[in-house]
C-alpha cells in the first residue's frame, strides 16, 4: 500500500505517516487514535505496528554472553545452520545494530574455521566492515582502568580471536561459559 492511499483510507495525514516512514517521528509518540486508524487499513493489530520500536536492545556483554550459550548448547554446525537459516545478522544490520552483526558474524566464521569449513558466501558484503572503534570486553576496560595501564588492552588486542578483530572487537574466549 502507498503512504498516499494509506492516508486516504486511514484519515491520518500524509504528512504524518511521511513522518513516521522517515523516522522523524517516533511511532510510540503517535496517539492511540492514530495507531488504531494506522491498523484499520493494514489489517493488522496495533500491537503489531508498535512491535519494532518496543524491542530493547539488550547491553553488548549480555548479547556476547547469550551467544555463547547459544554455541555451547547447541553446538558449532547446528549453530552455523541457524545463523544462516534465520537471517539474524542482516536482522541486526537493518536495525543499525552493528556491534551484534558483526559479533554474530565473527563467530560464524570462527567456527567455520575451527569446523574446516568454507565461510557461507551470503555474508561476503559484510565481511569488510569495521566498527568506527575498538569494543573490548567489560571486564577488559575495568582491569585497565583500575591498573590505570594500557597493558591489560594491548595484551587482549594480542590474544583476540582474528575473525572478532577483523570487525574492532577484541573476543579471546567464547568457549569457555558457564
Amino acid at each position: 500500500m502507498t503512504k498516499y492511499r494509506l492516508a486516504k483510507s486511514s484519515g491520518v495525514s500524509q504528512t504524518t505517516i511521511n513522518d513516521i516512514c522517515s523516522g522523524k517521528v517516533n511511532i510510540r509518540n503517535c496517539t492511540g487514535e492514530t495507531l488504531y486508524r494506522l491498523a484499520q487499513p493494514l489489517g493488522v493489530s496495533v500491537e503489531s505496528l508498535l512491535w519494532d520500536s518496543m524491542q530493547r536492545r539488550p547491553a553488548f556483554e549480555i548479547f556476547k554472553s547469550n551467544v555463547c550459550h547459544q554455541v555451547k548448547d547447541m553446538g558449532d554446525i547446528d549453530f552455523l545452520i541457524d545463523v544462516i537459516k534465520s537471517d539474524r545478522i542482516y536482522g541486526y544490520m537493518d536495525k543499525r545494530w552493528y556491534r551484534e552483526a558483526l559479533y554474530l558474524l565473527a563467530m560464524a566464521d570462527y567456527l567455520c574455521r575451527e569446523n574446516g569449513l568454507p565461510p557461507h558466501e551470503g555474508f561476503n558484503e559484510l565481511r569488510p566492515l569495521k566498527l568506527s572503534g575498538t569494543v573490548y570486553p567489560a571486564g577488559v576496560l575495568i582491569l585497565s582502568a583500575a591498573l590505570k595501564s594500557e597493558e591489560p588492552k594491548e595484551k587482549s588486542l594480542r590474544e583476540a580471536i582474528p575473525e572478532f578483530l577483523r570487525h574492532n572487537i577484541v573476543e579471546s574466549e567464547v568457549r569457555n561459559v558457564a
